[in-house]
């Protein structure tokens, strides 16, 4: 059986945009065992996916290099004979635990100063490959070999089990269709739709017959809470209250998902629920949501996209122009009706 160890990245979104790599190595080799090594945040959204064969967790926080404890974990791999690594975050640090497992074959791109690290180093041509997808898949085929295409988009399925517990353990029911409104985005506050946008989009999709959840982490309940506070108060504010694998759950629910760049927008397209993706400060020409059910709403103002956490001019066009109205239209049109059954 043909190993592989796959170093994993560590935000929500760009591993959920692993799997169509995950898809092309099972295709290139039926029988090998696909193990990551991934951070304990994103666990759960990997053991969902039915191309894993196990999930090794990542001990180290960011930016720590805790050598001593890299090559602790560097022996511990040794022992299950991986045939390849491959290294998706760009750090020198990321490329250290496949080097001291005596990994033979050691893929990734060039990054950080790694060429005495990995001996299959691949130069990227950004040209070539102008979406994270596309490079992450591209480490799927051997040296000096094409991408194979049409890329598979990532795929999440939700069990029903799965949605009964999530739904049982937050007193939620699918009596009303829902809408889940995703607020958050780690990366920072230029990627964010303001709060009062939210709550205004929230009051007219409850007259259109929706109730609203609000999902996020626990750095997202202040926001919800003002959501709430601003003439919502039968949204319920779920930011904090789950784990990852019951926000999927609660995902897979929505008969409409409005969400900022975020994790959370690539798994609504993973679960190809009807989606609004909203991009003020990103581009959708890097990591766009992967499904025919989204629909990119942004401005293309002549300052966007900056790529800044915080907008550098203080303005915050690229989000502030982005008025209610101009989302509301691209909501359906139909009006809803509860497809999703609790059974």
């Amino acid at each position: 059986m043909f190993k592989i160890l796959v170093v994993a990245p560590s935000w929500v979104g760009d591993a959920m945009l692993v799997q169509p790599m995950l898809m092309r190595l099972k295709q290139r080799h039926p029988d090998c065992a696909i193990d990551m090594l991934a951070p304990p945040w994103i666990e759960a959204l990997l053991r969902q996916m039915p191309e894993i064969n196990d999930v090794i967790i990542n001990p180290f926080p960011h930016g720590a290099l805790r050598l001593g404890e890299r090559m602790r974990l560097g022996r511990q791999l040794r022992d299950a004979h991986y045939d390849q690594a491959i290294v998706l975050p760009n750090s020198f640090k990321s490329a250290l635990p496949p080097l001291l497992a005596k990994i033979p074959l050691r893929t990734g791109f060039v990054g950080e100063i790694r060429y005495g690290l990995l001996n299959d180093a691949r130069k990227l041509n950004r040209n070539k490959l102008p979406l994270m997808v596309e490079r992450f898949a591209q480490l799927a085929e051997a040296r000096g070999e094409p991408l194979a295409r049409p890329l598979p988009s990532p795929h999440l399925e939700v069990g029903t089990e799965q949605r009964r517990r999530a739904l049982d353990k937050l007193g939620l029911n699918l009596d009303k269709p829902v809408a889940v409104f995703c607020p958050g985005a780690e990366y920072g506050p230029a990627k964010r739709w303001p709060v009062p946008y939210f709550a205004e989009l929230a009051q007219h999709l409850e007259q259109r017959g929706y109730v609203v959840w609000l999902v996020g982490s626990p750095k997202d309940k202040e926001v919800g809470d003002k959501i709430v506070a601003l003439g919502n108060q039968h949204c319920r504010n779920l930011c904090g209250e789950t784990d990852l694998a019951e926000a999927i759950a609660l995902l897979s629910c929505a008969e409409l998902i409005v969400s900022n760049d975020s994790g959370l927008m690539h798994l609504a397209a993973a679960l190809d629920r009807p989606l609004l993706a909203l991009y003020g400060s990103s581009s959708p020409q890097f990591t766009p949501p992967l499904s025919d059910k989204a629909q990119i709403v942004k401005l293309d103002l002549p300052c966007s996209p900056c790529f800044k956490r915080v907008c550098p001019l203080g303005h915050f066009n690229c989000m502030m122009k982005l008025t209610p109205e101009l989302v509301a239209k691209h909501l359906p049109e139909h009006s809803p009706g509860n497809s999703m059954e609790a059974d």
